[in-house]
């Protein structure tokens, strides 16, 4: 930051005329002040180099902002193409289990009419 114009001479002068302070003294916290002021005190260049930053930093954050919003609707899109395919993989299992099971059914139907049919024979 940039020094703040601040006359410590004719501080110090008020300091020894209006408070009676010793010439040492006076001077003494002429300069302490200074340093504070040099340290804490932000200029108006300051505070505009700090909006600045500040107004960078908002478009940055509104970038990352857009770029979550996509890769946020890309991976719903992903999940949502997957979870598809999931199911389809699902009704084809459905399927095959429907079509296994008839087939084990007509083959137990098969062999149970082949034992009665035998069983017939060997009666007769």
């Amino acid at each position: 930051m940039t020094a703040v114009a601040f006359d410590t001479l004719k501080f110090a002068r008020a300091l020894r005329e209006k408070a009676k302070l010793s010439p040492e003294q006076a001077e003494g916290l002429a300069d302490a002040l200074v340093d504070v002021f040099d340290g804490n005190l932000a200029t108006k260049a300051d505070i505009r180099e700090v909006q600045a930053d500040i107004r960078l930093v908002r478009g940055e954050l509104e970038t990352l902002k857009v770029q979550t919003h996509a890769d946020i609707e890309a991976l719903r899109l992903t999940t949502k193409a997957d979870i598809e395919t999931v199911k389809g993989a699902i009704a084809a299992a459905k399927v095959e289990t429907v079509r296994w099971l008839v087939g084990a059914i007509g083959f137990q139907t098969l062999a149970v009419l082949g034992a009665v049919v035998a069983l017939t024979r060997t009666i007769h």
